[in-house]
């Protein structure tokens, strides 16, 4: 059997990275957990995980060196996913924590899901998205995923391919040339999320 992908889970100091190391080995990937920049760079595909503030995870990411060679990455054409956290400090900034300076990689605000909702949004929920869409998400038109957040990006970010609604809509998924994103936990979404790591794995 031909060894998978190298992929480079981006370790910011945020939490246990297990789950998600587990999912990705199980789906046939390598699986490098580092905050080293050069492993980022040399890795076939790279994961930014979620687990932690956003402000927090967007600069461990910076002092680390890790942006940087981040942007390397998706510069040159490699497959980059951001979960959860992994997906917010995409965007220009962020509420959370009294303010955010996220990456800038995609423009607009995270901002907290509604008052008169249950904070965080813990649990299944639908996620649903108009065709014709990215390979990637199609799949998952319809499908429950699992969810645990108190903050997302606005449904009409750019590149949004998958939304689902806890107060408001909100952006579960996004795909931008080769930088894909997910608000929900694929580790933690039961065989769904584990196709959906599949293909992440496989894509080119």
């Amino acid at each position: 059997m031909t060894a998978g992908p190298t992929v480079a889970l981006v370790d910011y100091g945020a939490g246990n990275l297990r789950s998600v190391e587990n999912a990705l080995r199980e789906v046939g990937a390598r699986v490098v957990v580092t905050r080293d920049p050069a492993a980022v760079r040399a890795a076939d595909r790279v994961v930014v995980p979620g687990q932690g503030a956003m402000p927090a995870c967007a600069e461990a990411m910076r002092g680390s060196g890790v942006e940087a060679a981040l942007r390397e990455a998706i510069a040159r054409g490699t497959p980059v996913l951001g979960i959860c956290v992994g997906l917010q400090i995409l965007f220009t900034d962020g509420e959370e924590a009294g303010g955010a300076h996220g990456l800038g990689l995609v423009p607009g605000t995270v901002r907290k899901l509604p008052a008169g909702v249950r904070l965080p949004h813990i649990g299944w929920s639908k996620v649903s998205g108009p065709p014709p869409l990215h390979p990637l998400f199609a799949p998952l038109d319809g499908q429950y995923v699992y969810f645990a957040h108190s903050y997302a990006a606005p449904a009409d970010a750019p590149g949004t391919q998958l939304t689902a609604t806890h107060g408001v809509p909100f952006c579960a998924g996004l795909a931008r040339g080769n930088l894909f994103a997910v608000q929900f936990h694929p580790e933690k979404s039961q065989q769904v999320g584990l196709d959906f790591l599949r293909r992440f794995v496989g894509i080119h």
